[in-house]
Parts: C-alpha cells; structure tokens; sequence
C-alpha cells in the first residue's frame, strides 16, 4: 500500500462512524504490508544478505560487484516506505478500537438512562393509580440452564416489558427478537406478571449449549 492509499484510508475512517468491518479491513490492510515487507527483506537475504545498512562499496571505494545494487536499493527504498505505511495503519486501527469501544459505552449509558426512566415512568403511574400495563407475550417454555432459566423466568410468565419492547410498541414477536440479537452480552430488564404479581428481572441474552440467545420459548397474546 502506497502512502497516498493509508492517508486516503484514514480519511474514509474518520469520516463516518467506525464498524467492525472497518476494522477488520484495516488489519487486513496490516497483514498485507508486513508481508511486502518480509518480501523485500527477502530480496536483501538473497544478495548475500546485506541487510539495511551493510556498506555497497568495496574496501577501496568501489560499488560492489557480488550483489546487484539496483535490486538492493529497491528494496531498502521499499521497506522503509512500508514500515512508514504500518505506522500509519497501526494508529488507525488504535484510534478505530478506541472509538469502537467508546461508542459501546455511550449505547449502555443511553440504555441505563432509558431504563431508568421507564421505571421512573411506571412508578409515577403507579402513584396515580392508573391502570397497570397489559402482558403481551407468554413464556411458553424454558430450556434447563439456559439465559432464560438464570434469569428466574418460569412458563405462563406474561410479558409486560422486555427491553425496550412494551405494549404499546409490539407488533409482533420480530420485536423482541430483534432486541435480542443488539443485546447479546448485555443485561435486559424484563418485566412479567406471575400469579397475579409483577416481577422484574434481568436477562442477559447470551450464546450457551442449547439454541439461541435465551432458550425459551415466547409466545404472543392475544389482543
């Protein structure tokens, strides 16, 4: 990769918000110049491996005639514009994991926040003696030992809230589905009505023996 190509590349980083794929594409880019190097210090190896800084004179002054000085030059031009190009490509995928990162911590503190003011929401509508939310899903079953089961979800739960899933906003089980797969390792606060009594848990999705990121079973109501 040329200079011009590493400083295009950290342009297009820095100009939207950085994915995993973009990283990934910046250690391919990585990998691929730490072999162009290894391949011109190959070329130094086979001239009687002269190396980066081994005189090309002879004893009397005179351009050596065992290597082939061009083929040398080359090389010794071409490593030291790579190793510049790996500096390069080696901050960018620093700056990148950092930003990765920040903006893993920003999306948890937005969802502790918006937890947190949802159950600010419920307690202030229990206060006023409104009526309380409507179930939406049904846990139908429950595999032993799964994320679900950790939880302290049991059959017959019925969801009142799961996540940022509510009554007022699920259309179908796609919802919570979709809540799921952005929240895999991180916990969800989940609310069920059981017996007659309101329960609020923490499940946190995550992959285990059986399928899925729950193993159980939700079913919706009907409305």
């Amino acid at each position: 990769m040329s200079e011009g190509e590493t400083r295009q590349s950290e342009g297009s980083t820095q100009a939207g918000a950085v994915t995993v794929s973009d990283v990934q594409e910046l250690i391919r880019r990585k990998e691929e110049i730490e072999a162009q190097i290894k391949a011109n210090y190959d070329v130094l190896e086979s001239q009687k491996g002269v190396g980066m800084n081994e005189p090309l004179v002879d004893c009397e002054g005179y351009p050596r005639s065992d290597v082939d000085l061009y083929q040398v030059r080359t090389a010794r031009h071409n490593i030291v514009c790579l190793q510049n190009d790996h500096k390069a490509v080696m901050k960018q995928v620093e700056e990148a994991l950092h930003q990765l990162h920040a903006r893993d911590k920003e999306k948890q503190a937005r969802d502790t926040a918006e937890a947190h003011k949802e159950a600010m929401s419920r307690n202030l509508g229990q206060s006023e003696g409104l009526s309380p939310p409507q179930a939406f899903a049904k846990v139908n079953n429950i595999s032993p030992g799964s994320p679900a089961s950790i939880a302290g979800l049991q059959v017959d739960d019925e969801i009142v809230e799961f996540g940022s899933v509510n009554t007022q906003n699920f259309q179908s089980l796609h919802n919570i589905g979709s809540v799921v797969q952005h929240s895999e390792g991180k916990p969800l606060n989940v609310t069920v009505i059981r017996r007659g009594e309101k329960h609020q848990l923490r499940l946190v999705p995550t992959r285990w023996a059986g399928k899925g990121l729950l193993g159980c079973n939700i079913i919706p109501l009907q409305r």
